[in-house]
């Protein structure tokens, strides 16, 4: 029931002016998840009835990509959509309060990998008209669909029998519904992994779990929890291993990538294609937002071009991009997918920065012990 009442809360705080109107008193935080999930379901709503907000984030993969294609619809894989109801919006700088709060951390938050989305609801926008997504050609294309899908009479009952007369007020029901059932926990944030049990002490971790998350910690070593929190928050909240904050990590270049084909294209994060408010930001070119690693497990392509294709390639790219450049850049040059002008972008901290033939920060037995802890932040649903 708090839950319910916090996003009434965020209801009455965000919804646009048709929740005023005085059919708003009868919106029940149940019904609209409800409906949320039939949209999020409903291939119907893409002019080819084969494309649902479920196709690219699907329930039995954390809400992430079914399949290593995660790029099949643009040139970002698709993320996942659990454990995002913390997220705050983007701001160029964050002051953490639950900690040092005079540290400006920098750019932080916002959905999609650039942060250019201020909600779930403005997220949800995008690849409903997206044509590399579900392609709706506008909203009133959307709106017809809407007036004759099954959960039609939901909307009405929710929204007003006139609902769908008002074109951008339906458009707008529906992606309250959508955002609404996102903040669902036992579908969005169960915090129901190993590791959970493990901080409730309900569990313990095996040997080589407990050595990957000494090595996770450890800033002279993996040093993950630098931007992937691990611990319980002062606050009493569990640990969503991320800060919602933008880095540049010089990720290789995806030739699966349709969009590389053409050796012009770069994608550049905050600074662009797709994000245009902060092109005049060089010193933001190439940073993406820090993804959680809950469910990191289940995923079969990684980061935020789908350049890494196994979860012991990530972890190992990390301990290895400076010291084995050759390994993850073939002949290209060192951070191929990144113009040369921003390469002073590209972070050097820990576990990067040792010398090219150095012995990297993690060996390939603590690489395993890392991997191993990392699959004990999978959801007991997808276990």
């Amino acid at each position: 029931m708090r839950c319910h009442r916090l996003v009434l809360l965020i209801v009455a705080i965000v919804a646009p002016a048709w929740a005023q109107a005085p059919y708003a008193q009868r919106l029940d935080v149940p019904a609209l998840t409800a409906l949320g999930r039939a949209i999020f379901f409903d291939a119907e709503l893409s002019p080819s009835g084969a494309v649902s907000c479920a196709s690219c984030h699907d329930p039995k993969h954390a809400y992430g990509p079914p399949d290593a294609d995660a790029l099949k619809l643009g040139f970002r894989a698709a993320p996942s959509l659990r454990y995002l109801n913390t997220l705050p919006a983007f701001t160029e700088h964050h002051f953490d309060n639950d900690g040092d709060d005079s540290t400006d951390m920098g750019p932080t938050g916002g959905h999609t990998w650039d942060g250019r989305a201020a909600s779930a609801r403005e997220q949800a926008r995008l690849p409903l008209l997206s044509p590399e997504e579900m392609g709706g050609p506008s909203v009133a294309a959307i709106v017809e669909r809407l007036r004759d899908a099954p959960y039609a009479p939901q909307m009405q009952t929710l929204f007003g029998a006139d609902i769908f007369e008002r074109r951008e007020a339906a458009f707008d029901a529906l992606l309250l519904a959508l955002e609404v059932f996102q903040q669902s926990p036992p579908d969005f944030y169960p915090f129901s992994s190993r590791f959970d049990a493990v901080l409730r002490g309900q569990a313990a971790l095996s040997a080589q779990e407990a050595r990957g998350l000494a090595l996770f910690n450890d800033p002279a070593k993996g040093n993950c929890a630098a931007c992937h929190l691990s611990e319980i928050r002062g606050d009493g909240a569990f640990p969503l291993f991320t800060d919602f904050g933008h880095i540049a990590i010089g990720v290789p270049r995806n030739p699966k990538v349709r969009a590389n084909a053409d050796p012009r294209f770069f994608d550049l994060g905050l600074c662009g294609p797709l994000r245009t408010d902060l092109a005049e930001h060089p010193e933001y070119c190439g940073r993406f937002r820090t993804p959680t690693l809950r469910n990191v497990a289940l995923r079969r392509s990684f980061f935020h071009n789908g350049a890494v294709d196994t979860l012991d390639d990530a972890v190992r790219f990390y301990a290895q991009r400076d010291t084995d450049p050759a390994r993850w850049y073939g002949a290209a040059a060192k951070f191929d997918d990144l113009p040369a002008a921003y390469h002073a972008n590209v972070n050097t901290e820990a576990p990067f920065g040792a010398a090219r033939g150095a012995a990297p920060a993690l060996s390939e037995s603590e690489i395993a012990d890392v991997v191993a802890f990392l699959k004990t932040l999978t959801d007991a649903d997808r276990q």
